[in-house]
């Protein structure tokens, strides 16, 4: 049995850096992925013809060196490849309620894109498809 997750999508907002009473440093940021919206196993249009697309948001959680490397490199925007697993947690509120939440624990992040800030030394290597072709 396994956990394994793989998103490839857009950071959401800048990634935030917090570390624990323990000193493990934590890295969280938001991860958009998009798919077309299908109806009867068909893919729907808007009125010009382009695809509607469904967006997904998912928070992304990493770790000590990798969380620096994300913090360090990352930005709102950019696209990146994560490989994962999903953790779930459950909490009681101040109002006694039951809490539950997801995330993706990321154990690697790739770059697909470079930041907004280094597009200017080389657009030409900046990947500029915003759709996945299906």
């Amino acid at each position: 049995m396994q956990n394994i997750v793989i998103l490839a999508g857009n950071i959401g907002q800048t990634p935030e850096v917090r570390t624990t009473q323990g000193g493990t440093k934590i890295t969280n940021f938001s991860l958009a992925t998009s798919r077309p919206r299908l109806s009867e196993g068909r893919v729907l249009r808007d009125e010009n013809g382009y695809r509607v697309m469904d967006t997904e948001w998912h928070r992304i959680t990493c770790f000590n060196g990798l969380g620096k490397t994300v913090a360090e490199h990352c930005e709102k925007g950019m696209k990146v490849l994560v490989h994962g697993r999903i953790h779930y947690t459950k909490w009681i509120d101040s109002m006694g309620n039951d809490r539950y939440g997801c995330e993706i624990i990321a154990e690697k992040v790739d770059f697909l894109s470079r930041p907004k800030s280094a597009e200017n030394d080389n657009p030409e290597l900046v990947d500029r498809d915003d759709e996945i072709p299906f």
